[in-house]
C-alpha cells in the first residue's frame, strides 16, 4: 500500500462513525494539526451522524456550527443527534459533540466540545443563477503544497521541522504561495487548488463531509494575511470560533476544486473569513468562518 492510499484509509476511517446506540454515535480521533482535534475533523464527523438519523437519502445543503472547546484527540468523541425536523422536502438535525475529560478520582466529566445544526434536502429543478469562477493559473501550473515546504523547511526552528513537513491528507497547491516563517503584510485574499486523489467512487454523504473536512485548512489564516502574521509567529494563539456552509451544487473531490477565501474585516480579535468552492466552472459550495487571532508580544 503506497503512503498515500493509507492517508485515503485514515480519511475514511475518520468518517465512518460506529453507532452506540438510537441517535448517537462514536468518532475516532486523529492527529491531523497536533494534539488538539482538528475542527474540519469534527465538522465531518458531525454531518455524517446527522445524516446517518435520515430516513430517506437526501445531502446536507447548509450548516451552522459552533467550535466550543478544544477536543483531545486521544480521546473519540461522541455525537449525539435530535431530530428536529422531517419535512416532505426539508429534513433538520441538531449534533452535539462531547469528549469526556478523566479527572483524577472523579468519574468523568462531560464537556460539550462543538455544536452544529444542518439541514438537509433533496436536489431538485429550479431557477438557477451564479456568478463567473474567477480567474486563477490552473493547478498544472502550480507546485504543490508539499514541494513548497521543502524551500521553507530551512528557515523552521528544529523542533518544528517533523511536524511542519508532514503529508496532508488533502493535496493543495496554493495559487500565490505565501512564505510562513517570515510573511509579508498582503491583501487578505488568496486561493487554493484542492483535491482528494484516489478517493474513488463514495456517497454524496461523505463528498460533502470531507470538503467540510478540507474547508478548515487555510481559511482562518485569511484574516491573518494583512496583519503579516500566520501561525508560525510567535505569540499567535489563533483557532476557529463557528463554521458555517451551503453545498449549492454536486462534486467530485476526485479531481480539483478552486477554493477561493477572503477576509473582509478583522476586529476584536476575531477575524470574518469567506471561502467559495468551484468546480468545472460551476460554485458548488460557500463557507464562512469567524477565527479568534490574539497575538500576544512577549514583555521586554
Amino acid at each position: 500500500m503506497s503512503d498515500y492510499s493509507q492517508l485515503i484509509d485514515e480519511l475514511l476511517e475518520t468518517v465512518a462513525l460506529i453507532e452506540v446506540s438510537t441517535d448517537v454515535f462514536e468518532g475516532k480521533s486523529h492527529d491531523y494539526v497536533g494534539a488538539r482535534i482538528f475542527g474540519g475533523q469534527v465538522l465531518a464527523q458531525a454531518m455524517m451522524a446527522a445524516a446517518h438519523t435520515l430516513t430517506e437519502d437526501k445531502p446536507c445543503h447548509s450548516l451552522h456550527g459552533y467550535f466550543l472547546r478544544g477536543g483531545d484527540i486521544t480521546q473519540p468523541v461522541i455525537y449525539q443527534v435530535r431530530r428536529l425536523r422531517d419535512g416532505r422536502s426539508l429534513s433538520a438535525r441538531e449534533v452535539t459533540a462531547i469528549q469526556y475529560k478523566q479527572v483524577r478520582g472523579m468519574p468523568p466529566v462531560e464537556e460539550v466540545i462543538f455544536s452544529m445544526t444542518a439541514s438537509f434536502s433533496p436536489m431538485e429543478e429550479g431557477l438557477e443563477y451564479q456568478e463567473n469562477m474567477p480567474v486563477y493559473p490552473p493547478p498544472e501550473d502550480l507546485l504543490a503544497e508539499q514541494d513548497l515546504k521543502e524551500e521553507y523547511v530551512g528557515k523552521v526552528p528544529e523542533a518544528l521541522k517533523a511536524r511542519f513537513m508532514r503529508r496532508r491528507h488533502v493535496e493543495i497547491k496554493p495559487v500565490k504561495p505565501r512564505d510562513p516563517i517570515h510573511p509579508e503584510p498582503i491583501k487578505p485574499k488568496q486561493a487554493n487548488w484542492l483535491r482528494i486523489r484516489e478517493l474513488g467512487i463514495q456517497p454524496q454523504a461523505i463528498q460533502q463531509a470531507l470538503l467540510a473536512f478540507s474547508s478548515d485548512f487555510y481559511l482562518v489564516g485569511t484574516g491573518l494575511m494583512s496583519h503579516g502574521v500566520s501561525f508560525m509567529t510567535s505569540g499567535l494563539q489563533a483557532a476557529s470560533i463557528d463554521h458555517s456552509m451551503h453545498f449549492h451544487r454536486t462534486f467530485d473531490l476526485n479531481d480539483w476544486l478552486l477554493y477561493d477565501m477572503w477576509s473582509d474585516t478583522t476586529s476584536n480579535a476575531k477575524g470574518l473569513n469567506h471561502g467559495q468552492f468551484w468546480q468545472d466552472g460551476k460554485l458548488v459550495a460557500t463557507v464562512q468562518q469567524e477565527g479568534l487571532m490574539r497575538l500576544r508580544v512577549p514583555k521586554s
